[in-house]
């Protein structure tokens, strides 16, 4: 009894409801293989009871994000300066100049990347509710368009949070192109959750580059993950990630993080093998894997959008890693990519440190673009 309310206790500290449970003696043990203490080994089985550990795994990364709103609002310094004209605008604005104060309002967000659709239509719904007289000041209309941006990140983008199922393990497989930061992210992305308790896998499925394996090794030694290998060097991707699945089954992980190789978007035979790693993956675990993400440079800024559209058509996308954003004045593609793909960013990197992989919120976002 006393294990079991044990586990109790720690699940509903992981869903955020209750105070650290008192220490217990029962609650540690020692491994006899390397001398760590270790939390036993039921606070991770997943059973009909234990279904929810997922939801509450990602509601409390998402939670804790927004104790790191700092870190968002620095990373995103240059887009804001380049949208900093807009308070200068909107200042002394009148009636009288609504037609000029709105021209370089849109040649604002066209600079920063919102696109031209998604430019154009906050522009003119903005100048309707102005003639219309629902926007008297200028501090009304900078209000009016943090909201016509956060009603269009938060009606495509509700499922931001991480959605793994409810068998254990959770796959999430990694995808992008080269250079984009993808096994980086990867790491990052290990950290973040073994830092909430979760027992992580790694799988070096980037068989095409000679470093690669050794880069996540790197971040496997960093965050204190254990990780699969290819075995030989004509190893396919397809039977690392197949592997690192079924001994995450066999020995109780409860994530499996699968990377892939860099490929171009226009390379069909190369993003055919995406198709053999996901088939391969659900073979191993029903339903896997649970997430397809697709880290993007948002460096690139709106040239992203062909990439994910391929990506999206060839194995079906279910959310976005946008990196890079602290180094970039284009943070307006965030929004683009949602409202244009209906696809939800589930991480933006916001600077080059561990912690800086920081879950996406659409509040926080407008907020440190429009200061």
């Amino acid at each position: 009894m006393a294990s079991s309310s044990s586990s109790s206790a720690h699940l509903s500290f992981l869903a955020g409801r209750t105070s650290p449970p008192p220490f217990s003696s029962e609650r540690l043990r020692l491994s006899p293989y390397r001398g760590e203490l270790r939390l036993p080994q039921s606070r991770f089985r997943c059973s009909a009871g234990q279904s929810g550990f997922f939801t509450r795994l990602g509601r409390l990364i998402k939670e804790k994000a927004k104790s790191d709103v700092e870190k968002v609002f620095s990373g995103f310094s240059k887009t804001r300066e380049n949208l900093a004209v807009i308070d200068e605008l909107l200042l002394f604005w009148n009636l009288a100049e609504t037609d000029r104060v709105l021209d370089e309002l849109e040649e604002a967000l066209l600079v920063s990347d919102f696109g031209p659709k998604i430019t154009v239509r906050i522009v003119e719904r903005l100048r309707d509710d102005i003639m219309s007289g629902k926007l008297k000041s200028g501090s009304e209309i900078k209000d009016a368009l943090k909201g016509s941006v956060l009603e269009m990140l938060s009606k495509k983008n509700s499922k931001t949070e991480l959605q793994l199922g409810f068998r254990k393990p959770a796959v999430i497989m990694i995808v992008g192109v080269n250079g984009g930061g993808k096994t980086t992210s990867l790491g990052k992305l290990a950290h973040r959750l073994k830092n909430e308790g979760t027992k992580v896998l790694m799988a070096a499925g980037d068989t095409f580059r000679a470093a690669a394996s050794d880069q996540l090794e790197i971040w496997a030694e960093r965050t204190g993950c254990e990780i699969v290998v290819a075995e030989g060097e004509k190893a396919k991707a397809a039977t690392v990630l197949s592997k690192a699945v079924k001994r995450g089954k066999e020995e109780g992980y409860d994530v499996v993080l699968c990377d892939t190789s860099g490929r171009l978007h226009t390379n069909y035979s190369l993003m055919e093998e995406l198709i053999a790693c996901k088939k391969a993956l659900g073979k191993v675990v029903s339903g896997a894997p649970n997430e397809i993400l697709l880290v993007l440079d948002g460096n690139t800024g709106l040239n992203m959008l062909p990439q994910a559209r391929e990506f999206n058509e060839i194995v079906g996308i279910t959310g976005l890693i946008l990196t890079k954003l602290d180094g970039s004045a284009r943070g307006g593609c965030v929004v683009s990519v949602v409202e244009e793909l209906g696809i939800p960013v589930k991480f933006i990197g916001v600077g080059e440190a561990v912690e800086d992989l920081q879950p996406f919120d659409a509040e926080a976002f407008v907020n440190a673009i429009f200061s």
